[in-house]
């Protein structure tokens, strides 16, 4: 398979837990409505994505045990994700565990332990993988290799989208597209408010940036341009679970098509609405012509 897309970051195992009702209480019983264990993390999310778009994908990033890796090669057997850059492990593997109840989740794992050692659980970037292709994303929490990813890009001429990157950063510094979350802006820029924060990090791109703020307006410009606001497409939620990773794989097909900024966050967002109206995500990813039927419905 001649791959379009190549995609490093974050691949999990995510054992998801739909609630019936609300979320939950302390003391309380929840009753679980429906439970998966499926294929996860941004990268995984993004690649199972950008398949249903009808992109080939090769995926490369997290190391992949003994109980994620069943799971995984049995669901990407008939999709068009190349899971061959990936290495395989004898430990059990990185998973996630998440529960949800409308617009709320909360993800467990051990990620703070996983990342607090000095082992890496996450591959190389291999040069070979990326030739060839015509888009890339880079999830940005991989240290050096992430920066590699991105380096590598660079060298061979490939846009790529980062998620998540702080403006004095390598991969935002160069990155076609980078997609900020309100939670990032919480977590790295709590004494600014979304308008001075996009501000500084327009300043510091090459590329694109985006801003994301759930239901609330995104915001989106260039360096050395105001910025423009777009509402998000109004939809019934069912899971806001995989809404982040499906924006960024509809930012890299909008990259492989040629779109323009504003067609690339219509479309983006025309993604991530499907994505959240439904779940589990992973067995009922957004296709083209959902994506494109919800963009002529409009906002």
């Amino acid at each position: 398979m001649k791959a379009e897309a190549y995609l490093f970051g974050q691949v999990l195992g995510t054992h998801s837990f739909l609630l019936r009702g609300d979320f939950l209480k302390p003391d309380e019983y929840s009753e679980i409505d429906a439970q998966y264990f499926l294929p996860g993390g941004e990268t995984g999310t993004a690649c199972t994505v950008l398949s249903s778009l009808g992109v080939n994908v090769r995926m490369d990033g997290t190391h992949i045990g003994t109980k994620v890796a069943p799971m995984l090669r049995e669901f990407y057997k008939d999709k068009t994700v190349d899971l061959s850059p990936l290495q395989f492990t004898e430990d059990d593997g990185v998973m996630d565990y998440v529960v949800i109840a409308g617009l709320v989740r909360s993800p467990m794992g051990r990620f703070q332990t996983l990342f607090g050692g000095d082992h890496k659980w996450w591959s190389v970037p291999r040069e070979e993988d990326l030739i060839g292709c015509r888009a890339a994303a880079v999830d940005p929490y991989f240290r050096e290799e992430s920066d590699r990813a991105a380096e590598l890009c660079i060298k061979h001429n490939i846009p790529y989208v980062t998620i998540d990157s702080m403006h004095d950063s390598f991969l935002h510094q160069h990155a076609a597209v980078n997609v900020v979350s309100c939670e990032c802006l919480q977590n790295h820029y709590p004494d600014k408010n979304k308008e001075e924060v996009m501000k500084l990090l327009q300043e510091t791109a090459e590329g694109l940036v985006i801003m994301t703020s759930g239901a609330g307006d995104m915001l989106y410009g260039r360096k050395g341009e105001p910025f423009k606001r777009m509402k998000p497409f109004s939809v019934e939620v069912k899971s806001t679970l995989g809404a982040g990773d499906t924006y960024k794989a509809g930012c890299v097909y909008a990259l492989l098509k040629g779109m323009t900024d504003e067609e690339l966050v219509r479309f983006a967002s025309a993604c991530s609405g499907i994505a959240i109206s439904r779940f589990p995500l992973p067995l009922n990813p957004p296709t083209l012509e959902e994506v494109n039927a919800l963009i002529a419905k409009g906002n």
